[in-house]
């Protein structure tokens, strides 16, 4: 029985676990934090019950996948529920819009509201899952690194959908060209930072986004984004996997090109036949390859945005927010041009709030809300977060107080809040940047680290610094490639 090493039980790590296992490989996992996950954790504060890190749940069918491939019925772990609207949307000027989830509704109330062209929001829609579906066998099912991805037919009609988009061009650029009022221009946009990326940059490629939460849906797992990775490791332990927490790894131990196995930090070693890491790709030769050094394009790539989080305990109801809820910049560009070139936070910022009281009453006390308010961010550069970040807190109560006609602060009761360094000291993630490398340039897909070595013979990479990407459904295809990649090269 081939012995798998697994770093890291972040969302990619046990995704990959269960499928390894279920490949009959013998899988162990060891990770720093008390519990599985990752980024995926949760906290409670005087009553209020707060997911730490991601709060969208999309493509709910990755993670199905898992349960079908070992035969258990998924609604024995988890449940979940869609959303009849993905998002509620605010601008300084009082204009207030809802994006349903039923794409004629939606495409209306741009009509009223905004004033585009009947069809204009659904027709882009349309396009966006046209693109998606044609170009997913290349970009996000596949390896980019194997012969074997390009002998395939929906690879090259992949490459054929890429021609028709004008790739000197970039979303922003393309939305423009679509829309005509500068509002749904920034409300599509806005999807560039589902990757962490610069709208402004992004290659137009990236218009097919909005599908996802658009026309495969919007999700709320019961018991928040926390229920995902414990049902997921509840699944993985009945196949056999063990997992070591609170177990730092010190080292990747190879000989003569080749794994062989990892060293803890209490510096015992465990031998194994194959590794995979789930940890940010440049930590992961920073601080477990440090006799290696990282391929170039991991070093320079420009890092991915990341973010200040306020988790505030309120104390009343706000009728007119929904589940998920954007109160957008005036001036994006600006915004944007502040955390990529500048590394500094914009003086008006788009906020992001998110309340799972809306749909889980017992996430908050009764009549109270549990807000998730997030701000872009550029990563850590050396900042001075600790100056920064009541500034930004006095200025986003400021703005959400304007935007619901009363002062805001006054509702606070409790909270907490979490920076770029944090993260990064959290995460280990680098810079604290939320999806490692930023997309903004053309060949960012391209650039991405592989799924395999091409250095050490049984060192393989999962999770949202490598190819495909980061985000949650990203991370569990990126476990389904090295896991696939695993099991060819054990001849299984």
């Amino acid at each position: 029985m081939h012995k798998v090493g697994i770093v890291g039980a972040g969302i990619g790590g046990l995704a990959a676990s269960i499928r390894l296992a279920l490949a009959g490989f013998e899988v162990s996992v060891f990770e720093a934090l008390p519990g599985p996950g990752g980024k995926l954790d949760q906290f409670e504060l005087q009553g209020f019950r707060f997911d730490k890190g991601p709060s969208l749940f999309t493509l709910p069918d990755l993670v199905e996948e898992l349960f079908h491939l070992a035969g258990r019925p998924m609604a024995d772990y988890f449940e979940y529920q869609r959303i009849d609207e993905a998002c509620r949307y605010f601008w300084d000027d009082g204009t207030r819009l809802t994006a349903h989830a039923d794409i004629d509704r939606f495409d209306d109330e741009v009509r009223r509201i905004l004033g585009e062209k009947k069809g204009a929001v659904s027709g882009y829609l349309a396009q966006s899952a046209r693109l998606y579906n044609q170009t997913k066998p290349l970009f996000l099912e596949r390896s980019l690194h194997r012969w074997t991805t390009y002998v395939q037919s929906a690879v090259w009609s992949a490459f054929g959908a890429l021609g028709s988009l004008g790739w000197n061009r970039s979303l922003h650029a393309h939305n423009t060209g679509v829309f005509r009022n500068p509002k749904t221009v920034q409300l599509f946009d806005r999807f560039a930072t589902y990757n962490g990326s610069d709208p402004y940059q992004t290659p137009s490629i990236m218009q097919l986004i909005p599908h996802l939460e658009h026309g495969l849906g919007t999700y709320l797992p019961k018991g928040g984004l926390r229920a995902v990775p414990l049902a997921l490791h509840r699944l993985a332990e009945e196949l056999g996997v063990k997992f070591h927490f609170s177990t730092p790894v010190a080292r990747i131990l190879h000989e003569n090109s080749a794994v062989v196995g990892l060293e803890l930090s209490d510096g015992t070693v465990q031998k194994f036949d194959r590794i995979l890491s789930n940890a940010d790709v440049f930590t992961t030769y920073a601080h477990l390859l440090s006799d290696l050094e990282a391929p170039a394009q991991i070093r320079r790539a420009e890092r991915s945005s990341s973010a200040v989080l306020f988790y505030w305990g309120i104390d009343r109801g706000f009728p007119e927010l929904g589940l998920h809820n954007i109160f957008f910049s005036g001036n994006y560009r600006s915004e944007f041009e502040h955390i990529f070139r500048h590394k500094t936070l914009s003086d008006d910022p788009t906020i992001y709030v998110n309340i799972t009281s809306k749909f889980e009453p017992s996430d908050a006390p009764q009549g109270q809300e549990n807000w998730f308010v997030m701000v872009n961010s550029p990563a850590a550069f050396g900042q001075d977060w600790d100056a920064t970040v009541p500034l930004l807190r006095a200025n986003v109560i400021e703005r959400l107080s304007a935007a619901l006609g009363l002062d805001i602060g006054m509702n606070i009761v409790c909270e907490e809040t979490l920076q770029p360094d944090q993260i990064e000291q959290w995460t280990r993630s680098h810079r604290g940047a939320l999806y490692g490398t930023s997309s903004n340039s053309l060949w960012s897909a391209f650039l991405r680290h592989p799924n395999r070595s091409a250095e050490v013979t049984g060192l393989y990479f999962c999770g949202g610094s490598v190819h495909p990407g980061g985000g949650i459904p990203l991370c569990l295809q990126s476990a389904r490639i090295a896991s696939q990649w695993i099991i060819d090269d054990a001849g299984r």
